[in-house]
């Protein structure tokens, strides 16, 4: 008897915490979410670096409308694609993060200080990612198909959202330090054949054209987690600059260096991979130049 009447209250009990806790959960996310409003109306350059990168990752989603009618592209394709993906990843870290970079420590009064210290930003950048690469779980998908392994889509796909994290803070640092040099453009038309290529391998994994577009809109979208992380760094910064824009290079560096090029540069494509390369690398220097 004592045994129901413990659960006969312990019951309301329980749901009434439940209510209690979800209505703190409501207030606190919309309290945040007024603050976050207000922190941005008050820093616009903040503004514009999240809705860059939330435009840049859409692009993905844009990308991957094709898989819907042409399915995967062409394996002739592929290289020059992702190549073209990565000289433009490459040219950007350079344009709008390193030389803003370099000309705001030449500007300062500790040229060597800040400069060794901005430089050592672009080296945490790098290990940064390493160590994001080697700690969280995930799939490529060249590993599952050499390899003949069941796959796990989810790996697959957290792999992806990896590379696109250092998308979002690069555009992110860079719009808002007002050094974007048409580099939020850049990213976004790169993530173009990109999406294509990312639907394309989930089909290849054995989703549904839809499921696929959708998962490769997803993991575009991992970008504006990027952008927020970088409009915040860049706008805390302030004499620290320098290296904010170094650590979003050397994470961009690192995604070039140890995804793009291997994936565009296999045996039989290495041509069509520098080819693909080099025009991105020149599309940019175009967008750099108009903006």
């Amino acid at each position: 008897m004592t045994q129901l009447v413990i659960q006969h209250y312990a019951r309301p009990t329980a749901r009434r915490h439940l209510w209690i806790g979800m209505a703190m959960a409501v207030v606190a996310i919309a309290f945040g979410i007024e603050q976050a409003v207000h922190w941005l109306a008050a820093h616009p350059m903040a503004a514009q670096g999240l809705e860059a990168s939330l435009l840049a990752g859409a692009a993905t989603g844009l990308g991957a409308i094709p898989v819907l009618m042409l399915r995967r592209p062409s394996e002739r394709l592929m290289a020059p694609m992702l190549g073209l993906a990565g000289g433009m990843m490459l040219a950007a870290s350079l344009f709008s993060l390193l030389v803003p970079a370099v000309q705001t420590v030449m500007a300062s009064a500790a040229v060597w200080s800040l400069g060794l210290a901005t430089a050592g930003a672009l080296l945490a950048g790098v290990a940064a990612m390493q160590m994001l690469d080697h700690r969280l779980p995930h799939e490529h998908v060249e590993e599952i198909e050499s390899s003949g392994m069941q796959p796990n889509v989810a790996l697959v796909v957290a792999a992806i959202a990896i590379h696109n994290v250092p998308e979002g803070l690069a555009v992110g640092v860079a719009a808002a330090a007002g050094a974007d040099h048409g580099m939020s453009l850049g990213i976004a038309l790169q993530n173009i054949p990109e999406g294509w290529i990312v639907a394309s391998a989930m089909v290849a994994l054995g989703a549904a054209p839809l499921r696929a577009a959708l998962i490769a809109l997803g993991t575009g979208l991992v970008e504006p987690v990027g952008g927020l992380f970088g409009v915040i760094a860049s706008t805390l910064a302030g004499a620290a600059l320098p290296m904010a824009l170094a650590a979003a290079a050397g994470a961009m560096l690192w995604v070039v260096s140890h995804e793009m090029i291997p994936a565009s540069h296999q045996p039989g494509r290495v041509g069509a991979g520098t080819a693909g390369l080099a025009t991105g690398f020149a599309v940019m220097t175009v967008l750099a130049a108009a903006f």
